[in-house]
């Protein structure tokens, strides 16, 4: 398989990785450059940064989505009308991955990536009317309610209830390991409906406009690097109009779990790999902490990381091109996921044990290895094996829809 670039992608990568270092705000460079740690890091930075009591922040957070928004880049996937680039499913990738390489933030979170794609393909003009605009420009910011206390990997066994009342919803409940929620205005969620129907009928997409609202209950979830990302939502009483429905009424599932990204390649964590793997090479040959002149198990190791990384970013290309045919990935998506979140903790792990105790001391404290990445970014890495399925569950579907094999 040839994944070189032809001529017309080539001077693509070359026009997002000029707009990127003509464009990109100097806070921004700054993070990058000094190890300066945001707010909240990762696909939800920008979320922090918008509502940061620093201006200088706040403006920074807006120039960079104006600046996206001038091409359509704040969403590249979505059609040109509305307000998307309309890129191909190659120039979505070669996008990403550029991004990625500049280490830039992406913008609009769950609103871009989840909710806008399946509005507009589930949603009705009134709908589309009312929320793509609010997602594009940046004046509201989503969260996502799937996951429950009882139901994560299986998501149709949910318990939020949403009862019908007139117009509106009574909703009650609760959803947890919720992404952002303390920065974001608003959620869409998935609730029952109809209790009385098979587990994965009966339910219901909403979208709940203001998540301040009397009756929601927002508290934080931190976690073990001592982050706050994470957080459990509390329904009581909520009212939700029932205009704010996402396709129909107790077929939230379909709606829920449509394949609405136009980009599942995931080529940004294989490259975020990269740019880790060639930092951690460079330290382990220049500084005198490292036990790699003293360990072959430890040169052994980061050669499998290397070797790891490549497979990792193959396996995010095989997808790319299978879209870029017009196909659907399925368990090929899976394996890519699968394989790109373990990699990510071993090479996190690799880091770690490369410096040996050296490698624990916390961020901030002065004497730190590589600004302390790998011993946060493995602490971190933990959940990566079971957010956005589980690697139990990707196994699974390797196996039964890859191998053919029967289910247990």
């Amino acid at each position: 398989m040839n994944w070189n670039d032809d001529a017309e992608q080539a001077a693509f990568r070359n026009r997002v990785a000029t707009f990127i270092e003509d464009r990109l705000p100097d806070l921004y460079r700054r993070r990058i450059e000094t190890g300066e740690e945001a707010a909240l890091e990762g696909f939800f930075a920008w979320y922090a940064d918008r509502q940061n009591p620093d201006e200088d922040v706040q403006e920074a957070a807006a120039e960079w989505a104006e600046a996206l928004s001038e091409n359509g880049w704040i969403a590249p996937h979505w059609p040109e009308e509305y307000g998307g680039a309309g890129l191909t499913a190659m120039e979505q990738v070669i996008f990403n991955e550029e991004m990625a390489r500049a280490q830039a933030p992406a913008v609009g979170g769950s609103g871009v990536a989840l909710l806008g794609p399946t509005v507009l393909v589930h949603g009705t003009d009134e709908q589309k009317e009312k929320y793509v605009g609010d997602i594009l420009s940046g004046k509201v910011a989503w969260a996502q309610g799937y996951s429950e206390p009882g139901a994560g990997s299986d998501l149709g066994g949910l318990q939020t209830r949403a009862v019908r009342d007139g117009d509106e919803y009574v909703v009650n409940g609760q959803k947890i390991w919720t992404s952002a929620a303390h920065m974001a205005d608003a959620i869409f969620a998935l609730v029952r409906t109809n209790p009385d129907a098979p587990k994965h009928r009966g339910i219901s997409f909403i979208m709940i406009d203001n998540i301040r609202q009397p009756g929601i209950n927002v508290r934080p979830l931190i976690d073990a690097a001592w982050g706050h990302v994470i957080n459990e939502v509390f329904f009581e009483d909520v009212r939700v109009p029932v205009a704010n429905v996402l396709g129909e009424e107790n077929r939230g599932w379909y709606v829920g779990m449509t394949l609405l990204d136009y980009e599942r390649s995931g080529i940004a964590g294989p490259v975020e790999q990269q740019l880790q793997l060639t930092e951690l090479l460079d330290a382990v040959v220049n500084d005198e902490r490292s036990l790699l002149s003293r360990s072959q198990a430890i040169r052994d190791r980061i050669s499998e990381r290397y070797i790891a990384t490549e497979i990792s970013y193959n396996l995010s290309l095989r997808v790319a091109s299978m879209q870029a045919a017009g196909l659907v990935p399925n368990y090929e998506a899976s394996m890519g996921k699968m394989f790109a979140s373990e990699q990510g903790q071993e090479l996190h792990r690799v880091g770690v044990r490369a410096f040996g105790l050296h490698s624990q001391i916390w961020p901030g404290d002065g004497r730190e290895v590589l600004k302390g990445d790998h011993i946060r970014g493995y602490i971190r890495s933990i959940p990566s094996t079971i957010a956005g399925g589980s690697s139990e569950v990707q196994r699974n579907i390797i196996a039964t829809r890859g191998l053919g094999l029967p289910r247990g």
